[in-house]
């Protein structure tokens, strides 16, 4: 089914945002060409917390992205999902996977980031995996069917070490070279903003790269003191690099964002093969912070403060409505977004998050919120993923200061009994807005008959 026959079946509320599209493109027209913005933005796979240099590693060694954080704007509290799919549904469709009601795959009606840049003008591209058409080719949920003008790469993970490439729509090859795909991403990267440095793009980059099973080129093997994923990162680290280069290059520094940043936390369960949370608790799969709390840095001299670092929390969620603003452009209006513009505190406009609250949902069960520096784990959770079971199940509130306690080791439920009604009430709310287990959500989209 294609894109037109989706949004057909979505009824009169997507055509009406559809209109709105158009008219957002005529008001982009209006907007100096030469002033739209250009994006970039890196997505790592199951990259921790701690696996890059500027955010405490010692063993692995990554100075170009060390340079954009010393350069750039630095997020010490930035959410990302627990898994690789709900990351990406959350990054182009700036709402919560519980949302859209899907875990792997991005329903076709939703209306991503992508299409809404094309729509104004924007060359986009996306290269690297996919991972939201259940890994596979599914027509209507592949890049090119969700706004994406030219797609290179991946459906679907590598977990048995091969991966089927994809150039838009045209099957190429397999290939089971773990080690080359980091490169060969940033090739067709490079190629692509070549082809469109006259024009505004938007250019996403998700990696396989550290997903298990992981590999280095021969140039990266048995470099870095981190052992093989050591490698891995420190090849990730040289490619970014090169992704800065050619911008520089190309004289497009100062209308160029580059984002920086992981779909969701360390692979634990895979030992040395995965990364590290570093400070933060448990990884990938788990709504302790080592889950969902990643490395996020924004690069963009003249625009985004140099050197800053901030623990203000902000999201994947955020980042749709924070490019469609700076792009001059408006979210979509007949649906629940649930991201919101941060384009004021990441210019340094204000020190200030637009977001305050954040809902961690695991496997469709709500396992904690937080509101500000307060995070409230939920007791009787049902749902995990299997190689991130709590190790102590949580059979009361446990409440966490995140400002002083990153690490979630000390739980002061006893302490502040009225923080704890305050976020067990936020949570009734979302349970009543997006729903929980065995609860169907009064504002859930594309509910599954």
């Amino acid at each position: 089914m294609d894109r037109r026959k989706f949004l057909k079946s979505f009824g009169a509320c997507s055509t009406a945002f559809w209109f709105s599209l158009t008219a957002q493109k005529s008001v982009a027209e209006n907007v100096n060409r030469e002033n739209r913005p250009n994006f970039i933005f890196i997505f790592a796979d199951d990259m921790g917390y701690g696996d890059l240099g500027c955010f405490g590693s010692e063993t692995i060694k990554t100075p170009r992205i060390d340079q954009l954080s010393r350069k750039g704007f630095t997020l010490k509290s930035f959410y990302s999902q627990p898994v690789c799919g709900p990351a990406r549904i959350s990054l182009l469709s700036g709402c919560y996977p519980k949302r859209v009601n899907r875990m792997w795959n991005l329903p076709g009606p939703e209306i991503t980031v992508a299409e809404i840049l094309k729509n104004a003008g924007y060359s986009t591209g996306c290269i690297g995996k996919w991972d939201l058409s259940n890994r596979k080719f599914l027509n209507g949920v592949i890049p090119n069917d969700q706004g994406f003008d030219y797609y290179f790469g991946t459906l679907g993970a590598n977990d048995d070490g091969t991966v089927l490439l994809y150039k838009n729509k045209q099957q190429l090859h397999e290939m089971s070279d773990m080690g080359s795909l980091t490169k060969l991403y940033t090739d067709e990267a490079i190629k692509f903003i070549r082809k469109n440095k006259n024009n505004p793009f938007f250019l996403y980059l998700p990696h396989t790269m550290p997903h298990v099973k992981i590999g280095a080129s021969n140039k990266f093997k048995g470099v870095s003191k981190g052992g093989l994923y050591g490698d891995v990162i420190e090849e990730i680290d040289w490619n970014v690099g090169r992704i800065i280069d050619i911008v520089k290059e190309l004289g497009l520094v100062k209308k160029t964002y580059i984002f920086f940043t992981s779909d969701n936390g360390p692979w634990l369960s895979k030992g040395d093969r995965g990364g590290s949370a570093g400070p933060l608790r448990n990884g990938k799969g788990s709504a302790w912070e080592g889950g969902y709390r990643v490395p996020c840095i924004i690069w963009a001299p003249g625009r985004v403060p140099e050197g800053k670092k901030s623990n203000e929390l902000i999201a994947t969620l955020d980042i749709m409505p924070t490019l469609i603003n700076l792009a001059g452009l408006k979210a979509p209006e007949d649906r629940i977004i649930d991201g919101v513009n941060q384009s004021d505190f990441i210019t340094g406009k204000t020190e200030k998050s637009a977001r305050e609250t954040f809902y961690y949902y695991v496997r469709d069960n709500l396992h904690a919120v937080r509101r500000g520096k307060w995070k409230l784990a939920l007791p009787g959770r049902k749902k995990f993923f299997n190689y991130a079971k709590d190790e102590n199940p949580v059979t009361k509130p446990e409440l966490y200061d995140l400002e002083n306690d990153i690490s979630e080791k000390f739980n002061l439920a006893d302490s502040h009994p009225g923080i704890v009604k305050e976020l067990l009430q936020l949570a009734a709310e979302a349970r009543r807005d997006m729903g929980d287990v065995e609860l169907e959500g009064a504002n859930v989209r594309n509910k599954i008959k």
